[in-house]
């Protein structure tokens, strides 16, 4: 059995019945007046949130509304309301499968929270005129400021204005009178100011471009639009190239530009493949925000296609292709073997050097940029590397803006939404792979566009008041503040001796009818401008309602309800609330009323149901009107369907039986899979349940049952699952695996007694598996309507238990089964039982006095829950006086959980006691508690400050303390602020920040560490209590001793060649002192053999370093610190890059050299190679001594290398000058070099004087045979390794 419930309410702020005398309208056909409904703003806690008028269908209103529609229910009414029909039901569960157990209410979803403070904000607008009423014209619409038109349409510019007498309109372009009626394509739209460019008769619609404006005026004054820049959309072609390849090696940085056209708006940039695909992006391959496509590093299978920048246009709805390029991969591994993508290390798997990021994208270790205040600050490193590097981002001194940041582009780019001021400041990003890492800062500048503080609103005033229009914007650069009247400039209107301009405000002293106007402000500064239109009107009208009378509005119970009463009236009337005729004003408590008159009431109950009156109020006189609210119960579903299984072909009864408001028409409908239900021929429709004959697979899902009325609906679904005919099982039961148990049922109430009673309930089917608990839970319906709370447990085997109550509770309870699957649904609950009140046997907990400020002390508990207020109104009697005294109790009774003392002094201890009392007496006498009132900041400072120097990077402090009368308050800490003044090294830029140090207690001494050697610092000392900062203590100054250095920074090994190494540095961020030099240590290594370290002392002003390498199968260790007279600093350690095709089989021969060496087989092995060796030496020395040709290559068709000799036959001529004796290398086994003189050496038979050996050691030389170049490109020689090399490098 499953079942999932969801409640919804579309009623929570009710529907409005219109008055009985017009109800003709509706027999007749026509459309219901506007003022037949109330707008009303309504939020119930419990579920409910929009506000419905009769619905058209259950499904429609689920889970569409959308803000929009929360902001036209609590829109400002312009001359009437509108009828909304809105219901927004409550959806709960999920759609898969199982047993779940009815859910409880759910919190409203966000978009809920913002309609409703949209709303709450409307309640305090202004009040505006009755059309009827005469009115200087009003901006009622107007396009916006840039105003992008397609050319294939015509342009329409708006501006309506509303005023009585309605406005006359006229338009200026670029500052100059636009005389429509000289232009046949323009026309102005009847009784609006609309503008309409017709282009059907022909003409370019560029000719009309500029910057307009609209007038609105009548004979009370003159209302402004923007100025509307009007831009007629581009989408250019683009320009025809010819692209040639692009080549680039297998692992080199590549970025392909796009360099779209610039079109108005900017067109969308994406990359694509000539045939239409997309070109897959990730870590290594991505777009920038500038539209070009970045590669980190090429690899051969970024040949496999070819690339077209493609730029769509908004307006024209076109795509334009690039020309595409065409890719070429130089590799050493030519062939792309696609197991390799997945290599753990690919790049060493395909010969691709690995090298340290460096930033393709921006340029340099540093720029800046600049954003608008509530724009979106893109920020973008895109770097190459080899691995790919990572990027990370870093704001310098805070965090990133959790709560509006976000990563995109694979983190290469960093958005911060809704940019603020504080959002500026230096950014850096960090581009990091094995090789190392880089940074790139970016400094980031907010600037702003004015924007509004306090924005002019219509002042509507009586003759002979006082008023005030206000401007006040904000912006960077600050924005400059012009006044205009009617369109016209201030300082050129007839002068006003009723006016005062001062500044942002203009003041109205003793306002008469000529006063009339309508005044803008425009403020602007260089990033753009704000125009706002405020009439002042001048009235004697008494007051009126706006609305009909005698409303008849329905709500449902426990709903959040807001009560209007649209009025007006000038001067400005007070308006206040009665209910059913009695004399108290209504605010406070369950009710509020808002400025605009609006009365909300926070939860309605049964009581609350009456006939509502609001009066208003002037000097002119007064008018009322009355609103009658009707409370109606709620739509609730109490047996709802179930989940179950049926055989294909059966009869399946699922039911739905509803309790709701006899008063209120019921509409039961259903849904299938949340779409509505077709009741077909084999299915039955009844009031509470649902038949369906000759069950098929089709009719297999999800059911949901819909019970509405004109004010709110329950949902109910439950899950159908059909069985195939092979599928049946003969034991159903055998075959259904374990569930959850079935709920509880028929729970009833005996033995009734004060502080007790008996609850028995039938239990559900176990769904085999034994029910091994019961869970008692509990409801009450005065302190938390509708929240359960766990009461008791009892075993499985039990099925009736006597409760233990609290007094005055009127409980209402339920069962819950669990077996080892899981928990049931909650049964129904039980009838209610109430039991008699009593006094409090106990009092709040957690009773504590604290100051919040330096006069004051606020005393606070934690109230006691519905089981332990025993009674009706239960309250808190508070007591206090000082600690010590003998004075009398202070005491004040609270409803709710604190009391601020005021007029204390300062940090003064107090005796407080709170005692719970209800109307059946009071609880027991309270324990004393010691409270504190406010504390005031320190007003002593720390005397006899004495620093003491103990190392380059400390110092001890010792002080006196201060008098405790000084303190004010609870001594916290002393603090100690220190600031770095200057370095004593000459041109070093310090940061100046204060830094802090606490020494928590009462303590006369402390440490004060991490400080930068060789520094001239400032010191102050402080106290500080829970209220802040006491005094400065007198400054002192000191001086740290010099320091060692830090670490060098970016450490650099470079190997161009197999004979060099190049190191490079750059200089310790901290000298911490004179740097004397640095001390460069390295040692050789292969696998677990090290050699001898060798130690260099650098001068401190060099950075760069060449290493000779004398071995080239080792690899080396480089070891950099820098030093000052101290000693040396902090030190960074780097390895020279391993040659791609000797890690792996140095590291093997590691690996086995102890199992092979010992080996008999391994030694005669190699004294066979030697004897070759010797005898292939002897052969090749013979030779050459003769001289002549002999060949050495095969012959090609191929032309020669430049270097070769012009010989077609592919020999050489050797004379006696290439007798030239060459010394060999032997690689010892500590990694040292040991010279050998010798008549004869293999590097005669080279091509050249360098690259004697391969990287794997192999000879390459006159016995090297040529290839194409097609064939070898990018590789290294194919020849096997000779035997003499593999001799050395077994040795």
């Amino acid at each position: 059995m499953r079942r999932r419930a969801a409640r919804g309410a579309a009623g929570d702020a009710g529907e409005v019945a219109a008055p009985a005398a017009d109800s003709s309208d509706s027999a007749q056909g026509r459309s219901p007046s506007p003022w037949r409904l109330i707008d009303l703003c309504a939020i119930w806690d419990a579920g409910v949130y929009l506000p419905s008028a009769a619905r058209n269908g259950a499904s429609s209103g689920v889970a569409r509304r959308r803000l929009n529609e929360a902001e036209k229910l609590c829109s400002v009414r312009e001359a009437q309301l509108k009828r909304l029909k809105v219901t927004r039901p409550r959806v709960l569960g999920s759609r898969e499968r199982g047993r779940v157990p009815r859910m409880a209410r759910q919190p409203p979803p966000p978009w809920v929270h913002a309609a409703f403070l949209l709303c709450l904000l409307s309640l305090g607008g202004a009040i505006e005129i009755p059309m009827d009423l005469t009115q200087p014209p009003t901006i009622t619409k107007q396009s916006v400021k840039d105003h992008i038109v397609d050319p294939r349409d015509n342009i329409l510019i708006e501006c309506e204005a509303k005023g009585n007498p309605a406005p006359s309109f006229h338009w200026t372009r670029n500052s100059r009178f636009f005389n429509i009626a000289k232009d046949p394509r323009v026309s102005m739209r009847r009784r609006s100011g609309t503008l309409v460019i017709d282009f059907r008769s022909g003409g370019r619609p560029e000719e009309y471009e500029g910057e307009y404006q609209c007038f609105a005026r009548n004979k009370f004054g003159t209302a402004l639009s923007n100025r509307i820049r009007l831009q007629v959309s581009k989408s250019p072609l683009w320009p025809k190239e010819n692209l040639d390849p692009v080549v680039v090696q297998e692992g080199a940085p590549l970025t392909l530009q796009c360099n779209p056209p610039p079109g108005l708006p900017s067109p969308v940039i994406f990359w694509m493949s000539s045939s239409m695909e997309p070109i897959t992006q990730d870590k290594r391959v991505s777009q920038g925000h500038n539209g070009d496509l970045y590669f980190s590093n090429v690899m051969l299978q970024d040949m496999q296609t070819d690339y077209s920048c493609n730029a769509r246009f908004h307006f024209t709805h076109t795509i334009q292709q690039k020309n595409p390029f065409t890719l070429k991969v130089l590799t050493n591994h030519p062939y792309n073997d696609s197991s390799l993508r997945n290599h753990p290390d690919m790049y060493s798997a395909r010969g691709v050097a690995e090298r340290t990021p460096s930033f393709m994208y921006p340029q340099g270790t540093a720029s800046s940029q600049m954003v608008l205040r509530g724009m979106d600050l893109l920020l973008e490193c895109i770097a190459s590397g080899v691995p790919t590097p990572d990027i990370a981002w870093y704001k310098k001194g805070g965090d990133l803006p959790s709560d509006k940041a976000k990563f995109e582009n694979f983190n290469k780019a960093l958005r911060i939404t809704n940019v603020s001021e504080e959002d500026s400041g230096e950014y850096f990003c960090l581009a990091s792979n094995k090789m190392g890492s880089i940074r790139h800062t970016i400094s980031v500048r907010v600037k702003a566009a004015p924007y509004w503080l306090d924005e002019p609103k219509n002042l509507i005033l009586a003759p002979g008041e006082d008023g005030r229009l206000v401007c006040r914007a904000n912006g960077n650069p600050k924005p400059t503040v012009q006044w205009m009247v009617n369109g016209e400039p201030l300082q050129s209107a007839p002068p006003n001796p009723n006016r005062e301009v001062a500044g942002d405000t203009i003041i109205f002293r003793d306002t008469q009818i000529s006063s009339r106007a309508v005044y803008q402000c425009n403020t602007s500064n260089e990033h753009g401008y704000l125009l706002a239109n405020a009439f002042v009107s001048v009235l004697d009208v008494p007051p009126r309602m706006l609305s009909p009378r005698n409303q008849l509005i329905r709500v449902i119970l426990y709903n959040r309800t807001r009560l209007d009463c649209p009025f007006f009236g000038s001067p400005i009337p007070t308006l206040r609330w009665f209910k059913n005729g009695q004399g108290s004003n209504l605010d406070g408590g369950n009710y509020h009323v808002y400025e605009n008159g609006s009365l909300e009431i926070k939860m309605i109950r049964k009581e609350d149901q009456g006939i509502y009156t609001c009066v208003a109020t002037n000097i002119l006189g007064k008018a009322e009107n009355q609103v009658r609210l009707e409370v109606k119960d709620p739509t609730r579903i109490y047996r709802m369907p179930e989940d179950q299984v049926a055989k294909r072909g059966t009869t399946v009864q699922l039911e739905c039986r509803v309790k709701h408001d006899p008063s209120l028409k019921l509409t039961v409908s259903w849904l299938k899979d949340d779409e509505p239900l077709y009741i077909g021929n084999r299915m039955k429709k009844e009031d509470d349940s649902l038949t369906i004959f000759g069950v098929a697979e089709r009719d297999q899902g999800s059911y949901t049952c819909v019970a509405s009325t004109e004010l709110d609906q329950d949902l109910a679904k439950a899950y159908l699952t059909v069985l195939a005919d092979q599928a049946t099982p003969t034991n159903r039961l055998a075959a259904l695996p374990k569930g959850r148990p079935d709920r509880p049922r028929d729970l009833e109430l005996t033995d009734l007694a004060e502080r007790s009673v008996r609850l028995t309930w039938i239990p559900g089917d176990a769904n085999n598996s034994p029910i091994t608990d019961y869970v008692v839970q509990f409801e009450e319906d005065q302190f938390q309507p509708g929240v359960w709370h766990d009461h008791s447990k009892y075993p499985g085997s039990v099925n009736s238990a006597v409760l233990r109550l609290s007094p005055y509770v009127n409980y209402q309870f339920r069962v819950i089964a669990i077996n080892e699957v899981g928990s049931s649904h909650p049964s129904l609950p039980s009838e209610r039982y109430r039991t008699s009140g009593a006094p409090p046997e106990s009092n709040p907990g957690d009773v504590k006095g604290e100051g919040t400020r330096k006069n004051n002390m606020e005393i606070t508990w934690t109230p006691m829950n519905a089981t332990s207020a025993f009674g009706p109104n239960l309250r808190y009697i508070v007591k206090w006086r000082r600690r010590e005294t003998r004075e009398a109790w202070n005491n004040v009774t609270v409803w709710g959980s604190r009391y601020v003392v005021g007029q204390t002094p300062v940090y003064v201890p107090y005796e407080i006691r709170v005692q719970a009392e209800n109307d059946f007496g009071k609880g027991p006498e309270p324990e004393s508690v010691i409270g504190y009132s406010g504390e005031d900041y320190p007003r002593a400072a720390p005397t006899e400050v004495k620093v003491r120097v103990m190392n380059s990077t400390a110092i001890s402090l010792q002080w006196n303390r201060v008098y405790s009368d000084t303190v004010q308050g609870q001594l916290r800490e002393y603090r100690a602020y220190y600031w770095r003044e200057s370095s004593l090294l000459k041109n070093l830029w310090v940061s100046q920040k204060r830094q802090q140090a606490s020494f928590p207690g009462d303590r006369l001494r402390g440490v004060v560490s991490r400080l930068f050697p060789y520094s001239n610092y400032k010191l102050e000392m402080v106290v500080v209590n829970g209220r802040g900062d006491g005094p400065r203590s007198e400054t002192k100054e000191f001086t740290t001793p010099e320091g060692v250095p830090s670490a060098p920074r970016r450490f650099r090994v470079r190997q161009p060649n197999l004979e060099t190494i190049n190191l490079e540095w750059d200089h310790p961020e901290h000298p911490n002192g004179i740097m004397i030099g640095y001390t460069l240590k390295y040692v050789a290594f292969n696998g677990t053999k090290v050699g001898k370290q060798i130690v260099e002392n650098l001068s401190p002003n060099q950075t760069k370093f060449t290493v000779q390498r004398t071995d080239p199968v080792s690899r080396y260790r480089f070891t950099l610190s820098a030093r000052t007279q101290v000693g040396s600093g902090e030190a960074v350690t780097e390895e020279s890059p391993a040659p791609p095709n000797e890690a792996t089989p140095t590291a093997a021969y590691t690996n086995n050299q102890a199992d092979i060496a010992t080996q008999g087989w391994f030694i005669g092995l190699m004294c066979a190679i030697a004897l070759l060796v010797l005898i292939l030496l002897i052969v090749c020395f013979i030779k050459r001594s003769r001289g002549g040709k002999y060949p050495v290559r095969e012959k090609k068709d191929v032309p020669l290398g430049p270097e070769d000799p012009k010989e077609e036959d592919g020999s050489f001529d050797y004379s006696d000058e290439d007798n030239k004796p060459l010394q060999g290398s032997q690689t010892s086994l500590d990694g040292t070099i040991k010279q050998q003189e010798s008549d004869d050496s293999l590097v005669d038979y080279g091509e050249g004087g360098e690259g004697q050996f391969n990287e794997d050691g192999s000879f390459i030389g006159q016995y090297t045979v040529k290839k194409d170049k097609e064939e070898t490109e990018g590789n290294e020689s194919s020849e096997a390794t000779s035997p003499v090399n593999a001799i050395y490098s077994l040795a």
